[in-house]
Parts: structure tokens; C-alpha cells; sequence
């Protein structure tokens, strides 16, 4: 039978309340909830393991726990290992990749946390590449002063995630809930204060709405890379962690600071074409212009001096715009990465996975260049955090890449978002726990919010006119994207985006309420659409909001750097980001009545 289900903790185990009819089922719950939606990644994983020494733990993804940012990342983790490197010098390589905008004591914090993080992960069985010597053997990336990048050959999130997930799998205390996509948090007003106690989610396989209640949770669910039309994330990379937080009123910063990665796989310009597209575009790691890969134009002419001292070593922000520029001069499609110069066994040690992929597609890149071009990668923005992990909203937090810890600034540093989500999922966990035993909240009143309901009274012929209409939607608005809120921008340009998203949107809602559809209804693709409206709008609102260039936020209206503008954009709960169904929750948050 299909419906909604809410899930609590009794003592331990989980059951399904609707079959709980004591007073059992309203004991304080020692759970806490980790949303990994879209993914399970080491921010997720990490935190798990250590909040379940404490109680029981519901890990809550979309889709299978592999598929996620942290698997598809290639080049590691950056760490102060090195007896010549230090936390000064990993600092001040952060903070300019980050274009002076990052925050410096969480700068401080997790360059100093790092190489202990890292330590836990080699004592919990992650397999790092080690030198001749016996020692880590450390990749120097884009961006480093120093060799500081611990990685596992070009697979490092890969080795990582297996590690971690054979540890929750083997840990009794955690419950891993697959194929449910979180469709809104579930807050309640406390005075001024906003509160958050749960989440609803959808069983996409079952199309069960289950509900689950929550004193704390994290959000670990990565960016928002499918905005955009082309993006080296996996497919579910929708923000549905950062929607959700802004609709339940959480604060969000720097959004317009969108990471496009320099080098991905061009399909292009393979000798051997996939069959079909790609759901996200292969990585050319930053390590293999680290290893000494070299940028040519079509021409065989190396561009990157031209642009940086630091030629192909400058940071992403500097080697994605300059692509970009040799683009538009020249009318080509993409740019050639050559490390074929360094030797056969070198490269192929280094870089069996990228070896792998671009033979498959007619390249041997120990002999011939790899065709690369820029496509969308990171989200620096996110839900504001503070040092622990915590937000503006009591009882929720979050780490990874849907948080802005200030770490990055206005560009992320080469391989530091694997290093700030070891380092905030470990320093939310006390807080959680603090927060967990002293809340007041009694999370027995699941009622006190409506319950969304999948869309099945529509029918099957008008879902699939809604699903059609939708994906067309997808794609136009990832289009718009691309084209006008790219690499290099306008106030022209966003403007025009952002009426043309606005009118998408409305049009998008229009048809579907005119075939029955209403606000409470869930379903995959719509609350994926729904999200990815949100993330959009809040990017180009940001980007119109700052009126100069600096790392990621390049504006040909505003191309210099303004030290008086060196400031976080921050958008608050009652910004001007106008209201519609993907602004705003499916339900309106309870209030809690003063005792």
C-alpha cells in the first residue's frame, strides 16, 4: 500500500509509528539523522561512524551510497604532512586561490586539522600511495607551494568511500535508508528562532512518503553541478540539500562563486565518440597538470604563460578563464592537455583510471594530448556555517560542499573540499550531541505538518506529459545557465537569465497545476526541478549582487578586484528571491505554543 509512513527511534531500533500505540513511541530519542542526499560522501560517512558511539543514526540518500561527488573525486586530499611545508604556507596558498575572501580562522582550523584527519583515515584501512622511501607519496596540485596532496593514484574519493562505508556497513548503529530523496525539512518556530525536527522523504522506489523525526541533523548533500549543462557531478547533483536549508529559512552565502573545472574530458575532440551523452562530463584531474601536463590551443601553441606566471600551475578560477578566452579567440571547441612527455610507467601509475577512460575513446595519453574543456564542478556557496558545523536554524547542520564554511572564499584551492569535509563533519559531532540531550522539543506531534502525497490520482498519461515537460524544462534552464551565468559574466547578461529562469519557472508551475497538480504532490523529477529553480535563481541573484570580479564571480561590467567589496554576500531568510513552489516549503512550519 502507498502512503506516508513516519520512522522514529524507540529505544534503539527503528519501527513504523503508525503502528506504535503506547507511550513508548514519545521517549526522547537518542538519533540523529545524516542526510546524504544526493549522495553519501566522506562528510556523511565521516560523521555517521563518530555520532553513532552515541546513538542511533539514520543515513538518508538518494540513490546508491556510491554515487556521489567524493567517489568521482580523483585528486585527494590537502594536508600539511611534509616536514618542509607548514600550516602558514597551506593558509596562505588557500587564501589566494580564494581571492582574499575566505574566512581565516576557519582557514586556521582546517589546514591545522588536517593532517589528523588524514591519519584517521589510513587508521580506519584507506589504502594512500606511498613513495619508494616508504613515505605518502604527495602530489603537488594548481595552486600549492608544496607537495601536500595524499591521494590514492587518481581515484582518492573512491579508496576513501570504501573505507568509510565498509565501517558503517559493519556498524550496528546505523541504518542506511537508499533511494529516499529528501523533499523538505521540517521546522517549527520557537519565538524568533527557527527549529528544525525532521525531514520528509520519498521512497522512490516504493513512491512511499516516510517521515522522519529528528532532534539534530546534518545535511551532507553536496552541490548543486546540474544547474548547469555540462558538469563533472553525478547526475543526482540536483542542491536539494542547499533548497531544502534556504527554504527552511536558512542563511546562505556566496553562491555566485560556482567552480568550473578546467579540464574535462571533451567528447568532442575524441577520436572515438560515446555512443551516447555523457549524464556528466569525465574529470581530467588537476594532478595531471600538477605532474607537469602542459595546455596547447589547437595550434599547438601553449597558452596558460600568457595568461599567469604560474602558467598551468595558477589556481582553477585563472586556467578555466583562460581557456575560456582561447575559445572565443580562435572559434574551437576545446583545448589539448599533453603530459605525454613524462615517462609511460610515471604516467600510467599515476593516472590508470584517466588511462583507462581515454583509450576507450581512440586517446593513449602516454602519446597523444587529451582534448579538455571547462565544465561546471563546485559550488564554493552554500548554507552559512560556523565553526561546528552548526547553522542559523537550531538542530541543523551541515558539512561538505552544500556548506559555506568560508574555507574557499571566492575559488576553491586544489583538493581542499575533501579536507574541509573530514574536518567540519568531525566538529559537528560534539555540538550534535550537546544540541541532541538538551533539546526541549518533543518530537511526538508528527502531525503538526501536512503530509506530502505522490502525484498517483493524476494518472499515468498525465504524469508522463508532466515528466516530458519537465525534463524539456531541465534542460532549457541548464542552457540558460551555461550560456549567461558561465565563467565570464554581464549584469546584460544576468538580467536577461534571470527574467528568462522566472518566466521558465512560472510557465513550468502553470502547467503543471493546470493537469491537477498541487503544491503538497511529490515526485523525483519535479522536486529535482524544483531544486535546481531554487540553486539557480540564488546564483544569478547573488552574481547581480556583487559589483566586481574576484576568484570565481568574473563580470565584464566590474573587472577589477574592490577591497571595499571584500565581503561574503550573504542572503538572508527574507531576502527578495521571489516566492514560488520551489522557494518555499510544501508546508508552513509549525509553532510551538509558549508554556
Amino acid at each position: 500500500m502507498q502512503g506516508t509512513r513516519m520512522w522514529k527511534n524507540v529505544l534503539g531500533f527503528w519501527c513504523n509509528i503508525q503502528e506504535i500505540h503506547t507511550e513508548r513511541a514519545f521517549m526522547v530519542m537518542q538519533s540523529i539523522k545524516v542526510l546524504g542526499n544526493p549522495k553519501i560522501g566522506v562528510a556523511g560517512l565521516r560523521y555517521a561512524l563518530e555520532v553513532a558511539k552515541h546513538g542511533s543514526v539514520a543515513v538518508i540518500t538518494k540513490a546508491e551510497p556510491h554515487e556521489c561527488n567524493t567517489n568521482y573525486a580523483q585528486g585527494g586530499v590537502s594536508a600539511v604532512l611534509c616536514p618542509s611545508d607548514s600550516v602558514e604556507s597551506h593558509m596562505h596558498d588557500t587564501i589566494v586561490a580564494g581571492a582574499y575572501l575566505c574566512d581565516e580562522e576557519t582557514v586556521r582550523v582546517v589546514c591545522t586539522e588536517g593532517a589528523d584527519r588524514v591519519r584517521e583515515l589510513i587508521a580506519m584501512d584507506a589504502s594512500f600511495d606511498h613513495g619508494e622511501d616508504g613515505n605518502l607519496h604527495l602530489a603537488r596540485e594548481g595552486g600549492h607551494s608544496h607537495h601536500r596532496i595524499v591521494h590514492a593514484a587518481d581515484m582518492t574519493g573512491r579508496e576513501i568511500e570504501r573505507a568509510l562505508l565498509k565501517a558503517v556497513v559493519n556498524d550496528s548503529n546505523i541504518f542506511m535508508f537508499q533511494h529516499h530523496f529528501a523533499i523538505d525539512l521540517l521546522t517549527c518556530q520557537d519565538g524568533s528562532d527557527t527549529v528544525c525536527l525532521g525531514v520528509d522523504t520519498l521512497n522512490t522506489e516504493t513512491l512511499e512518503v516516510i517521515r522522519f523525526i529528528s532532534k539534530v541533523i546534518l545535511l551532507a548533500s553536496g552541490g548543486a553541478g546540474h544547474i548547469y549543462g555540462s558538469t563533472t557531478n553525478p547526475l543526482v547533483t540536483t542542491g536539494d540539500g542547499m533548497a531544502m536549508a534556504h527554504r527552511a529559512l536558512a542563511v546562505m552565502s556566496n553562491m555566485e562563486f560556482v567552480q568550473f573545472h578546467p579540464t574535462a574530458l571533451a567528447d568532442e575532440g575524441l577520436p572515438i565518440k560515446p555512443m551516447k551523452s555523457r549524464e556528466n562530463a569525465f574529470l581530467i584531474t588537476e594532478a595531471v597538470r600538477g605532474d607537469g601536463g602542459i595546455l596547447y590551443n589547437l595550434g599547438m601553441e601553449r597558452f596558460m604563460p600568457l595568461y599567469d606566471e604560474r602558467a598551468e600551475l595558477a589556481p582553477r578560477d585563472v586556467v578555466a578563464r583562460s581557456i575560456d578566452d582561447q575559445l572565443k579567440k580562435r572559434n574551437e571547441k576545446y583545448v589539448l592537455l599533453d603530459i605525454s612527455h613524462n615517462p609511460t610507467d610515471k604516467i600510467l601509475s599515476h593516472f590508470p583510471n584517466i588511462a583507462a577512460e581515454c583509450l576507450r575513446y581512440g586517446v593513449d595519453l602516454t602519446h597523444q594530448p587529451i582534448p579538455v574543456v571547462p565544465a561546471a564542478h563546485y559550488m564554493c556557496g552554500g548554507v552559512r556555517a560556523g565553526l561546528q558545523g552548526e547553522t542559523n536554524v537550531r538542530g541543523l547542520y551541515v558539512a561538505g560542499e552544500v556548506a559555506c564554511t568560508g574555507l574557499h572564499g571566492a575559488n576553491r584551492l586544489a583538493s581542499n573540499s575533501l579536507l574541509e569535509a573530514l574536518v567540519f563533519a568531525r566538529r559537528a559531532v560534539q555540538p550534535s550531541i550537546d544540541h541532541m540531550k538538551s533539546s526541549r522539543h518533543d518530537l511526538s506531534a508528527s502531525n503538526w505538518w501536512a503530509r506530502p502525497v505522490a502525484p498517483l490520482s493524476l494518472g499515468s498519461d498525465v504524469m508522463d506529459k508532466i515528466l516530458i515537460m519537465t525534463r524539456k524544462v531541465r534542460k532549457e534552464l541548464q542552457s540558460i545557465m551555461w550560456e549567461y551565468v558561465g565563467i565570464v559574466r554581464s549584469t546584460t547578461r544576468l538580467e536577461f537569465a534571470e527574467q528568462k529562469i522566472d518566466e521558465l519557472e512560472a510557465n513550468w508551475e502553470d502547467y503543471l497545476f493546470k493537469r491537477g497538480w498541487v503544491p503538497t504532490m511529490v515526485g523525483l523529477e519535479s522536486c529535482e526541478m524544483r531544486n535546481i529553480f531554487c540553486c539557480a535563481k540564488l546564483v544569478v541573484s547573488s552574481a547581480l549582487a556583487r559589483h566586481e570580479s574576484r576568484g570565481l564571480h568574473y563580470t565584464v561590467d566590474f573587472p577589477h578586484l574592490v577591497e571595499s567589496k571584500r565581503l561574503p554576500t550573504i542572503i538572508w531568510p527574507c531576502s527578495s528571491v521571489k516566492s514560488s513552489w520551489s522557494s518555499r516549503q510544501l508546508h508552513k512550519p509549525a509553532l510551538i505554543a509558549k508554556q
